[in-house]
């Protein structure tokens, strides 16, 4: 074993443990194992950069805009109280109408939008049916994941694989591939989700925090959750050391932090970045801080989603499904001979649909940066160039070997099986690209050393990387109080 293969197996061991303590943002964390790759020699200046101009990296970027015009067009918000039913009805009725069409929704949009928006729509909706919410939000949350494993701009670790094997030199996924074992996942999921979520999941939990009990006197105020970002003042502070009432004028109730929720002893808490605060507050709160770099969110806990005008809404969705079809259409040959001078796959039309959408007022162009989460962005860039280091360190081969060693005697399909439990294990413990950084080339050089096809490794790593379902998307962290642990 060379020193080169010990040096990055140390570092991306040092890598994973910064991630699960949670110390510093995932994107400086990668970033920082990437400039010590270029210290160390392991990695060229243009290979630890590359990753900055990949065009599946520019597309998540570009992707977060569009999901961002849609949810301005307000028309998932109103998409879900249409699907709500009215009067009495049963946790199953309703999840049969709800759970498929937001999994469909959630194989061209960002997840994170979608939770976002109906989360707090599906609780009121549930407090107003006398049906626990805690029956449909997880759910809510595991259909998103299911639809995001059927299209290849599902979710943005389907683009960071998706770019790793064009740079690989291999040819990509088309829109719908990932179709092929993504619905049969979906459909058996959300049946599952149909039998057994209802008895498997709480009616509510006794321990539950109760924000909504506040006594008459302050029935002006409601709950905002309250994304931190890296502007606000008391980043690294104690609450003790802030007065957040006397600067913003809400009382801090509860923060939230990587399924975390912590409601006791808040005065010694740190504020930290990422940080989900839910705090009583008035309308004057969002109205003055929703359009601030202060705070990346604010998620009011009143019916104030936005909706634009019916033309635009009905605009901004003609937009998505011309972009969805023109991806598709583009990967055909005939159109491929027809325009030989124009690459007419999804970057070109996720481009178009983003510059239509800001020019058009979908979005606010002047607030875009606002809407782009950036983390995920250096983290996806810096995937790429941990991926070519263990390759060219020689990591990805010796890994490859040992793995093959061990399971030569199964052939490849229990190999298959056993990538996917790695990467699904390492999903749970780190972000989704990070996974995918660490199992990508291991795919490829595992496919490469058994003389078999690397399509099925490839999607073996991607599904792996995408199904997290033990924490629960985004409820934790951004959408009302849930009940759950």
């Amino acid at each position: 074993m060379t020193f080169e293969i010990i040096f990055v197996l140390l570092a991306l061991v040092g890598m994973v443990i910064a991630l699960i303590l949670d110390k510093m943002r995932p994107g400086m964390v990668l970033f920082s194992v990437v400039v010590l790759f270029l210290c160390a020699g392991i990695l060229t200046p243009k290979e630890m950069l590359e990753g900055f101009s990949n065009k599946g990296m520019i597309t998540v970027a570009m992707l977060f805009l569009v999901s961002e015009g849609i949810r301005q067009s307000g028309a998932l918000g109103q998409l879900i109280k249409k699907l709500l039913p009215q009067g009495k009805t049963t946790v199953f009725k309703a999840q049969l109408r709800m759970l498929p069409i937001i999994s469909f929704i959630s194989a061209f949009l960002n997840n994170t939008p979608v939770v976002v928006i109906f989360a707090p729509i599906i609780k009121r909706w549930a407090e107003s049916v006398k049906l626990p919410a805690t029956k449909f939000l997880i759910p809510l949350s595991y259909v998103t994941i299911l639809g995001g494993i059927c299209t290849l701009i599902g979710t943005s670790t389907n683009l960071v694989v998706h770019g790793m094997i064009l740079e690989a030199g291999y040819e990509g996924f088309t829109m719908f591939e990932l179709g092929k074992v993504g619905i049969f996942v979906a459909v058996v999921g959300i049946l599952y989700l149909f039998l057994f979520s209802s008895k498997l999941l709480p009616d509510v939990r006794k321990d539950a925090v109760k924000l909504d009990d506040e006594p008459e006197e302050h029935s002006d105020l409601h709950r905002v959750e309250a994304v931190l970002g890296a502007r606000f003042p008391g980043i690294n502070k104690k609450l003790k050391d802030f007065n957040f009432k006397r600067h913003y004028g809400a009382e801090v109730k509860e923060i939230k932090r990587n399924g975390q929720s912590y409601t006791q002893d808040l005065e010694n808490e740190y504020f930290r970045e990422g940080d989900t605060l839910v705090v009583m507050a008035d309308d004057s709160f969002v109205q003055t801080w929703g359009e601030s770099s202060v705070f990346v969110m604010l998620a009011n806990g009143k019916d104030t989603e936005p909706v634009a005008s019916r033309g635009k809404r009905w605009f901004a969705l003609i937009l998505l499904l011309l972009m969805i079809t023109g991806a598709t259409v583009g990967e055909l040959p005939a159109v491929k001979e027809a325009f030989p001078n124009i690459k007419l796959d999804m970057f070109f039309f996720v481009s178009v649909t983003t510059i239509i959408m800001a020019w058009t007022k979908i979005f606010p162009a002047r607030k875009y940066t606002k809407y782009i989460s950036w983390d995920i962005l250096i983290t996806i860039a810096c995937a790429f160039a941990i991926s070519k280091a263990m390759v060219n360190s020689g990591v990805a081969d010796a890994v490859a070997k040992y793995i093959i060693g061990l399971t030569e005697h199964y052939g490849p399909t229990v190999l298959l099986a056993v990538m996917f439990i790695i990467t699904n294990l390492f999903t749970e413990l780190i972000t989704n690209n990070a996974a995918a950084a660490l199992a990508f080339p291991l795919a490829l050089s595992i496919s490469s050393q058994l003389g078999v096809s690397p399509t099925p490794f490839f999607c073996g790593d991607l599904h792996g990387c995408i199904g997290k379902f033990f924490n629960t998307h985004r409820l934790s962290d951004q959408s009302d109080s849930t009940g759950y642990r």
